[in-house]
C-alpha cells in the first residue's frame, strides 16, 4: 500500500468560538465539542486547523440547540474542503477574468501546492460557482436600498436555446447590477413567466420599470405580476422588426446581383495569377517564387507596365469578388444596398480606366457589370427610400444631441413622421407593404417604446443582457476551445457562470469567505440537482452501457408490480 503523503507535520491551531454570551438568553456559553484537525492548503502555506464549538445549556433558551462555531476557522476553507478560500478564488479569477483553460491554471498552481487538474476543475465547478451565487444573494441589503431610493429597474432577457433544450433567462437590476434570478425555463408562455417572476414580486420591493424584448408570453405575465409598472420594450428589437420587409427585399436583391455577376463575368473576376494551375501563395520548405515589384517612381516602359497593369486589373477583380461576399447586419447594415452602391463605384472607375487604356478583362467586366446594375436600378432606388425611413425613425428615437423630450413628445414626433410618409409616397406596392408593416409594428410596440424618456437611468435597449450572453460564449470558447462544449457548459451551469464576480482577486477572496456553510450547502445541492439532468448526456458507449445497467439494477430492485 502506498504511504500517504504528509503535507504538514507541525502542531495544529485550534480556533475557539468567539461568542462569550448566548444570543438568545445572554447566558454563558460552554464548550460543545472539539473538532478533529483537518489539513488545509492555502496559496502561502499548509495548515492544520480545528475548532472548539460552544452552545447554551439553558433548557429554557430558544437557541439552546444551536452549535456556535468559530468564525476564523470558517473563513479559512469551506466545510469538508481541504483547499483554502484563496485557492478557490484564485482558480475562479484565472478562469473567468484571465480566461485561462484548466490546464494553465493547474500549471500555475502546482508549484505552490499539491493539486491535480481534476481537483482544479472540481473546485471551480462545485465550489467557486456556488460560493459566487451565495455572495450575490447575500447583497439583499443593497437591493432594498435601491428600491427605497429610486425603485428597481429590472431587465429581462433569454438566451436562444440549443437543440430544443430549456432556455436560459436572466433578470438583473440595472442600478445595482445584482442578479435577481438566473436560470432555465422549459416553456415561454404566460404561466411560466409568471412563475419565474413571482419570487421577485414576493420580496415586496418597489419596482419602477421593467425592460425586455417583446416576447408574447412575457407581456401578460409582467402585467399580472407587476401591475401598474411601466414595461419598456427594447428599441433595437423594434428597429429590427420594422426593418424586416426591407431586410428580406435587400437579401433578395443581394442574391440576385451575386448570381447574375457570377454567371456573366465570374470567369473573368476569378482569374488569379498562378505559379502553377490551381496553386497561389505557398510557404514552407518549398515556397512559391517571389517577384520583385516595380518601383513606383521608376519610368514605365511598355515592357514594365504590362505586369503592373495586370496587377491593377487583378486588384479590381478581387474588389468585385469581395463585394459579392458581404453579409447583412440589420437593421442598418444592409448587404444588398451596400453591394450595389460599391459596385456602382467600381463601374464608374471602369469607365475612367478604359478611357485611359482598355484591356480585354476590363472591357469584359464592364460589359457584364453595367447592364446588371442598370437592370436593378429601380429596385435599388425603392430600397434606398425605405432605408431612409428607417434612418429617420432611428433619428427620432435617438436622444443624443437633442433637447430633453418626454415620451409623449417622442411618440408624437414619430407618428407625425409616419403620417407624413403615408400622405406623400405609398403608391408603389413594395413601399406600401413596407410602410404598412412599419406602422403595424410601431403600433404594437408603442405601449412600451417611450418609457425610457420619462424614467431616469432606464436604457433604450436591452443590449447589455445580450452582450453578457455573447461575452459568456466568447469566454467559454476561449477557455474550452470547443464550440459544442461551450454550449454544453451553458446548459449545465450557465446560470452560475452569468453571475458577476467582484472587481479584484482580494475582493473575491473576501466575498467567498463570508458565505455561511448552510447557504453554501444548499447552493451546491442546487447545482448538483441541475447537473444531474444531464447525467445521461454522453456519447461514450462504455459509460452509457454502465449507466443503463445501473438504471436497470435499480429498477429491478423495486417491488414487482402485482396488479
Amino acid at each position: 500500500m502506498r504511504t500517504q503523503r504528509i503535507l504538514y507535520s507541525g502542531r495544529g491551531v485550534m480556533y475557539a468560538c468567539e461568542l462569550e454570551r448566548c444570543p438568545g438568553c445572554n447566558g454563558d456559553l460552554q464548550t460543545a465539542y472539539r473538532s478533529k484537525y483537518k489539513t488545509v492548503q492555502t496559496l502561502n502555506e499548509v495548515l492544520r486547523i480545528g475548532q472548539r464549538t460552544k452552545r447554551c445549556f439553558n433548557p429554557d433558551c430558544e437557541v439552546c440547540a444551536e452549535i456556535w462555531g468559530s468564525v476564523q476557522w470558517r473563513q479559512i476553507a469551506p466545510v469538508s474542503c481541504t483547499y483554502g478560500y484563496d485557492v478557490i478564488a484564485q482558480i475562479g479569477w484565472q478562469r473567468q477574468t484571465l480566461q485561462q483553460p484548466f490546464a494553465e491554471i493547474h500549471s500555475s498552481l502546482q508549484s505552490r501546492l499539491g493539486i491535480s487538474e481534476a481537483q482544479v476543475r472540481a473546485l471551480y465547478h462545485y465550489r467557486y460557482l456556488p460560493l459566487l451565487a451565495c455572495h450575490e444573494r447575500a447583497q439583499a441589503g443593497r437591493l432594498e436600498q435601491v428600491a427605497e431610493q429610486t425603485g428597481l429597474l429590472l431587465t429581462l432577457d433569454g438566451l436562444a436555446p440549443e437543440g430544443g433544450e430549456p432556455q436560459l433567462w436572466v433578470v438583473r437590476e440595472l442600478l445595482s447590477g445584482l442578479t435577481l434570478r438566473s436560470g432555465w425555463m422549459s416553456q415561454q408562455d404566460q404561466t411560466a413567466f409568471m412563475n419565474f417572476l413571482r419570487p421577485i414580486a414576493a420580496l415586496g420591493l418597489r419596482v419602477r420599470a421593467v425592460l425586455s424584448d417583446k416576447q408574447t408570453g412575457l407581456l401578460p405575465a409582467v402585467a399580472e405580476v407587476f401591475p401598474e409598472v411601466p414595461h419598456a420594450f427594447c428599441q433595437m428589437h423594434y428597429l429590427q422588426n420594422v426593418a424586416l420587409p426591407l431586410t428580406e427585399a435587400d437579401e433578395a436583391l443581394k442574391v440576385r446581383v451575386r448570381q447574375e455577376i457570377r454567371e456573366c463575368i465570374g470567369a473573368w473576376i476569378r482569374q488569379e495569377k498562378e505559379e502553377q494551375p490551381g496553386v497561389l501563395t505557398v510557404t514552407g520548405m518549398l515556397p512559391s517564387r517571389v517577384q520583385t515589384p516595380v518601383p513606383t517612381l521608376q519610368p514605365m516602359t511598355e515592357e514594365t507596365s504590362t505586369p503592373v497593369r495586370d496587377a491593377l486589373v487583378q486588384d479590381l477583380c478581387r474588389r468585385i469578388r469581395y463585394l459579392l461576399t458581404l453579409k447583412a447586419r440589420p437593421p442598418f447594415r444592409l448587404a444588398g444596398l451596400e453591394m450595389v452602391a460599391r459596385l456602382w463605384e467600381v463601374e464608374h472607375l471602369l469607365e475612367r480606366l478604359i478611357a485611359h487604356h482598355a484591356t480585354p478583362t476590363l472591357l469584359a467586366v464592364q460589359h457584364g457589370l453595367q447592364p446588371i446594375l442598370h437592370s436593378i436600378q429601380a429596385t435599388y432606388s425603392l430600397l434606398c427610400e425605405a432605408a431612409e425611413w428607417l434612418k429617420k425613425i432611428a433619428s427620432i428615437l435617438e436622444p443624443d444631441g437633442k433637447p430633453v423630450r418626454s415620451g409623449q413628445q417622442v411618440r408624437q414626433e414619430l407618428f407625425a413622421f409616419l403620417q407624413e410618409v403615408q400622405a406623400t409616397r405609398t403608391a408603389d406596392p413594395f413601399l406600401r407593404r413596407t410602410f404598412n408593416a412599419i406602422l403595424k409594428t410601431t403600433l404594437r410596440y408603442a405601449p412600451g417604446l417611450f418609457h425610457c424618456y420619462d424614467i431616469p437611468n432606464l436604457p433604450r435597449t436591452n443590449n447589455d443582457r445580450e452582450s453578457e450572453f455573447r461575452d459568456l460564449h466568447r469566454r467559454l470558447l476561449r477557455t474550452t476551445g470547443q464550440k459544442g462544449l461551450s454550449h454544453r457548459i451553458i446548459q449545465r451551469e450557465g446560470a452560475w457562470e452569468l453571475i458577476p464576480h467582484p472587481d479584484s482577486l482580494s475582493a473575491t477572496i473576501q466575498a467567498v469567505s463570508q458565505v455561511t456553510p448552510h447557504d453554501f450547502h444548499l447552493e451546491r445541492l442546487r447545482l448538483l440537482l441541475h447537473r444531474n439532468r444531464f447525467k445521461f448526456h454522453t456519447r461514450s458507449a462504455k459509460q452509457s452501457h454502465l449507466q443503463l445497467l445501473r438504471l436497470e439494477q435499480r429498477w429491478l430492485a423495486l417491488p414487482t408490480d402485482t396488479s
